[in-house]
């Protein structure tokens, strides 16, 4: 029996907008930076909120994924939260930021800086083939 490995799906994934926005963002350091790490905290009135920070070292238990050219390091313990998050950033009238477009995002307060997040379910790629057919 032949077995194929499938790609993994990327937990998040960048606009291109949101791509330039960590390039230039990065380019401009003073410190010699390796990615973006993104993740979530409890806090806020809603229960959590999104974080995002420079990543100058690779942690051995991170999520690592590379997209538009930008590596994005995530905690282990935010992956469910953040799984098939879009990242974009945003130039409006009177704001400019980054936002995210989460699935698992279940409401946010109304000034915008919290959230409440259900984890994700585990996608099938990511469970061994025995839990897969254990049921049948």
């Amino acid at each position: 029996m032949t077995s194929r490995v499938r790609p993994r799906p990327k937990v998040v994934t960048l606009t291109e907008a949101a791509a330039g926005r960590v390039k230039e963002i990065m380019a401009n350091s003073d410190k010699a930076i390796i990615g973006l790490r993104v993740g979530v905290s409890n806090g806020g009135c809603a229960g959590m909120s999104y974080s995002m920070e420079y990543a100058e070292e690779n942690n051995p238990l991170d999520e690592v994924v590379e997209d538009k050219g930008v590596k994005i390091l995530i905690d282990p313990a935010a992956v469910l939260f953040l799984f098939g998050t879009e990242m974009d950033y945003k130039v409006e009238k009177l704001s400019s930021g980054f936002v995210f477009s989460n699935p698992n995002q279940t409401s946010a307060c109304g000034c915008g800086e919290s959230v409440s997040i259900t984890p994700a379910a585990l996608p099938p790629e990511f469970t061994s083939e025995t839990d897969q057919h254990k049921d049948a």
